[in-house]
């Protein structure tokens, strides 16, 4: 079984003696994703590609769009995504935490989460077995005026359903005790009819907090949606875009490999 350390802890006598056994043996093609590329080492990345061979260009750029584009829509990445042409070709991708901008010769430069989130999509495009699936039409990032502030989903009317069902069953209970005969049997009744009670108001309050819980996290979601500047002409303020033109930061640039 292969080492699940990734090459950041393994030590050189490791990558070695990694490199000496056949690539194909130590990693699986045919499943190569993220978690493969991070495992291998600089010997074993050169080993297993041939650079001459790695996707580069226009082509890049419009493969990483379209890969990006289907994390987006699946919601894998959260990110807004600017395609540029002219003095700077690229492609960017920013959002509230951060941004990436890719090149045509595969460099890449940016920061936060989405330079994270941006990499692995770059190095599995440069490739030319990797298959780039069409994005869908409506890709992007919702509106964060059209993002509802509840899931209002069936699960939280079949429990109120319950509940008030319950409601209902423990009142009728506990009424029909107290006006009807006494006795051990009363007792029974009013015992069953509380129990009732009590549970109606929990599933009430799990109800409750389900709801608090959905509208908390929309407007959590929609205040990043605008600090990101979704659906909005205004960008981040770390965001290297000035007078509509991309200035990129030369001495951030690496290779995403």
């Amino acid at each position: 079984m292969a080492d699940a350390r990734s090459s950041e802890d393994a030590s050189p006598d490791d990558d070695e003696r990694r490199v000496e056994r056949p690539i194909d043996e130590e990693y699986d093609f045919e499943e190569f994703g993220p978690a493969e590329m991070d495992r291998m080492s600089p010997e074993e990345w050169e080993a297993a590609f041939d650079p001459d061979s790695w996707i580069t260009g226009v082509e890049l750029l419009d493969r990483v769009e379209a890969d990006l584009k289907g994390r987006i829509a699946s919601r894998d990445v959260f990110a807004v995504l600017e395609r540029f042409e002219g003095d700077t070709t690229a492609l960017l991708a920013y959002s509230d935490e951060g941004y990436a901008i890719v090149y045509p010769d595969g460099s890449i430069e940016g920061e936060g989460t989405v330079l994270r989130d941006v990499k692995p999509s770059v190095a599995l495009c440069s490739m030319d077995d990797y298959e780039v699936a069409e994005p869908p039409a409506d890709w992007s990032l919702p509106d964060p005026e059209e993002v509802p502030e509840g899931s209002g989903d069936l699960g939280n009317k079949m429990l109120q359903l319950v509940a008030f069902g319950l409601l209902t069953a423990g009142v009728i209970a506990i009424g029909g005790a107290v006006l009807g005969a006494g006795g051990n049997a009363g007792v029974v009744v009013v015992l069953v009819g509380g129990v009732f009670l009590i549970v109606s108001v929990f599933l009430f309050l799990v109800v409750a907090n389900a709801r608090l819980s959905d509208r908390f996290r929309a407007v959590e979601y929609k205040n990043r949606l605008r600090s990101a500047g979704v659906r909005s002409a205004d960008r981040p303020d770390f965001v290297p875009v000035e007078n509509g033109e991309l200035v990129p930061r030369a001495e951030g640039r690496e290779r995403s490999e």
